[in-house]
């Protein structure tokens, strides 16, 4: 499914389209309009009276009729289905009693899954308390990095395991701290999982969260494992392309922008990196052969599915909420079922989202530049 969504993520970059948990940092330009749809058609089966609206802490969902949901009649549901069975693993409460039928459902067609959401399903539009739907999507993924078990012959940068000491101290160091402090470096002495060649490729590490690694062991042989958030030094978090924005060094805040700047300024890489002073420590995970064809555990504690995964506001939206997600910028043209299973520092208020595209390169390349309007409807049991 991944090299499915990747291949389709390159065609989007290329013809504007797209049919297939933390975040990309920020981009200097205004949302994109919202996705224009085409005019709504009922739906059999979506008849009678809208319940009333339902209240979150930090969101309002209005009951709406299922024709409003732009592409709800044309998405592949079935590709959907492998991240809904994955929430059913730690379903939440009000989702527990439907998890046999969406068993159950995993080998039916798209139009037998459309029929029984309509039928067991309401969709609710997601809106601020003051009404407003629209929102901001980004996107996240796993990088795929080149590592070693023990420094030297260019690997330099090391990913560490929570220090002892890390319960302590509330902020713990920050990242030049890290860097730079002699005691700091003595706490971590001995917690290194692997070393890296190149800080970008850790401080990007540290922003996703999760990443995949091969890596170089001692005797020779390679191993690919995953490394996983297990905690961080409590400190906030600040966009590098905010920084960079902010100083006025760049107009394309994107990923490639910040390469590109890093390449043209490369005696200013440690300024730009302790601009950002949040550290994340890492858990190493095995990667079988099941485990490879997902990404890494959510904040709902099960494996994410690409381009069927986000990283919501919990405030906003439960853990294991079927969502409806409609988007259309310059990178992708999404109106699609996912499922709310992850969420990040950055990702805040009531329609606010991270999609999850997946792992390696092109991945990275699509979440590396997505920042474009959202609009979402919660899919609730009624």
């Amino acid at each position: 499914m991944t090299w499915n969504l990747l291949r389709l993520g390159a065609m989007a970059l290329i013809v504007g389209t797209l049919a297939a948990c933390s975040s990309a940092p920020d981009v200097d330009t205004a949302p994109e309009p919202p996705l224009s749809t085409r005019a709504p058609v009922a739906l059999p089966g979506d008849a009678g009276p809208l319940p009333p609206a339902r209240m979150q802490p930090k969101s309002r969902w209005v009951p709406v009729r299922w024709a409003e949901l732009p592409g709800f009649s044309d998405d592949a549901l079935h590709e959907a289905w492998n991240a809904w069975v994955r929430s059913c693993e730690r379903p939440a409460p009000a989702f527990q009693a439907l998890c046999g039928e969406v068993r159950q459902l995993s080998i039916a067609s798209s139009d037998e899954q459309r029929a029984w959401m309509v039928a067991r399903l309401q969709p609710y539009r997601i809106e601020t308390h003051d009404g407003q739907a629209e929102g901001l999507l980004t996107a996240y993924y796993e990088p795929l990095l080149d590592a070693a078990r023990t420094s030297g012959n260019g690997y330099q940068v090391p990913l560490y395991r929570p220090p002892a000491t890390l319960g302590q101290r509330k902020p713990w160091y920050s990242r030049q701290d890290i860097d730079t402090l002699p005691e700091v470096q003595a706490q971590l002495a001995g917690r290194a999982i692997a070393w890296l060649r190149d800080p970008v490729d850790a401080m990007v590490l540290h922003i996703q969260g999760s990443g995949r690694l091969r890596v170089q062991e001692p005797d020779g042989s390679v191993r690919m494992v995953r490394v996983a958030y297990a905690g961080s030094n409590d400190q906030p978090y600040q966009s590098v392309g905010r920084w960079l924005l902010d100083q006025g060094l760049t107009r394309d805040a994107t990923w490639p922008g910040i390469k590109a700047w890093i390449a043209a300024n490369p005696q200013r890489v440690n300024e730009l990196l302790w601009s950002n002073p949040r550290y994340v420590f890492f858990k190493e995970e095995p990667l079988d052969a099941l485990d490879a064809g997902f990404g890494p555990r959510g904040a709902q504690g099960v494996p994410l599915t690409p381009g069927r995964s986000i990283a919501v506001d919990r405030q906003s939206i439960p853990y294991g909420t079927p969502v409806w997600l409609a988007s259309s910028g310059p990178q992708v043209q999404l109106g699609r079922l996912v499922l709310a299973q992850d969420t990040g520092s950055a990702i805040l208020g009531a329609v606010r989202a991270d999609y999850f595209t997946g792992w390696g390169q092109e991945a990275g390349e699509i979440a590396g530049r997505l920042k474009q309007g959202l609009r979402l409807w919660a899919l609730w049991p009624r």
